[in-house]
């Protein structure tokens, strides 16, 4: 388990919590505030029990260097206008912070500058580790997104403040995760798609330590078909990839998870255009597969049907083209009716199921894509584990 921010006493203490406001800006205006929303909860928290807050977070990539457009100046004043009030600091190091931070009241929160002006950030070095965590008591996590890296302001910090625990977010994606990878209940099933084997390799080695049945639909089910001998005309192939898949298929064998390919296919002469229905596994010369036909759409609706966990992450086919989403949008819908623990990661499936309408039929929907597969692959992240 990870310590929670409910497990800390944040009255009057000055409290540093690292949220992930990466948050779309287009001419300093913000575009998308899920991630902003995502926190709130956390935050009232803090301000509710007497905390003096300072949040951190990175936006984009300035790499070491303070660049205007990477300011999150126009997230605080976002949050001022949308949520409550809080002061911006145009640093996160330095005395300009620590006054700050010293003169906060109980209840006040600040916005530091983006964390990533300095490279001492994505390094972890103790110098910056040291400047960061010196006007502070107690630190707080709320950021999955970022916990599979290990910063000074997701991990360094953590190590050098002992008052720490996770927001309500990180708490949230923790307990899901380690339910997943170390006491799921059975049959547990897991949907992986999207175009490349070799980014799921890691992932699907760790599920067929656990899962009963994997279910493999988007690009990479190709290069699973080709290696089966079977005809994918010119849809995407990763030939360099055939050892993983044999090594894959022999090892659930040997476990005796049984892996789902598609046995029919939505296709096309060309990336995007008309769609054709080919009923069979085969893919004709001068055609690409782009979808799960109906066929395997039912059959995998047959094997999710006495599921009692189910993990997606990685959509069927091209989603972002209506003729090709079909087979994503029949999985969310799938998903949403069958009242057992789903949990979605990663931005594709997320996104389907968000355009779906169903999130809230979901028991859980992670916000860091890179850090859930990260966390199925390695049972844990160097940010979460720190708060252990």
């Amino acid at each position: 388990m990870v310590n929670s921010i409910k497990d800390l006493n944040l009255n009057n203490k000055k409290t540093l919590i690292r949220v992930d406001f990466n948050v779309p800006l287009k001419d300093g205006i913000v575009g998308d505030d899920t991630r902003i929303k995502e926190a709130v909860k956390t935050i009232k928290y803090a301000m509710d029990q007497g905390a003096k807050v300072a949040l951190i977070s990175h936006l984009g990539r300035p790499k070491g260097e303070k660049k205007p457009e990477f300011s999150l100046k126009p997230v605080a004043d976002y949050i001022n206008k949308h949520f409550f009030p809080i002061t911006f600091i145009n640093d996160c190091i330095g005395e300009t912070v620590d006054k700050a931070i010293n003169n906060l009241k109980a209840g006040e929160v600040v916005l530091l500058e983006n964390v990533r002006y300095y490279k001492g950030e994505e390094k972890n070095d103790p110098e910056f580790v040291k400047e960061l965590a010196k006007p502070f008591d107690v630190y707080v996590n709320d950021a999955f997104g970022t916990c599979h890296r290990k910063h000074a302001s997701v991990y360094g910090v953590a190590e050098v403040i002992s008052e720490k625990g996770a927001g309500f977010l990180v708490e949230k994606e923790a307990t899901y995760f380690d339910k997943l990878l170390k006491n799921p209940e059975k049959p547990l099933a897991a949907i992986i798609g999207g175009a490349k084997v070799s980014d799921k390799i890691g992932v699907i080695n760790s599920l067929l330590k656990i899962a009963d049945v994997i279910l493999i639909g988007g690009a990479m089910a190709y290069t699973f078909l080709k290696y089966k001998g079977i005809a994918v005309g010119t849809s995407l192939v990763e030939d360099e990839q055939m050892n993983v898949v044999a090594e894959i298929l022999s090892e659930s064998s040997k476990k005796g998870v049984k892996i789902l390919l598609p046995i029919d296919h939505i296709i096309s002469d060309k990336f995007g255009g008309t769609p054709k229905e080919c009923n069979t596994e085969a893919i004709p010369d001068g055609y690409m597969g782009l979808d799960i036909g109906e066929k395997t759409r039912q059959e995998y609706a047959k094997a999710l049907e006495n599921c009692k966990t189910i993990l997606w992450n990685g959509p069927m086919g091209v989603f972002e083209n209506p003729d090709y989403a079909k087979g994503t949008f029949f999985i969310a819908d799938k998903l949403a009716s069958l009242g057992v623990t789903v949990i979605v990661g990663g931005g594709d499936s997320v996104s389907a199921i968000k355009k779906s309408g169903v999130s809230d039929k979901i028991s859980h929907i992670s916000t860091g894509g890179g850090a859930s597969l990260e966390y199925i692959e390695f049972g844990t992240l160097p940010g979460i584990d720190i708060l252990r």
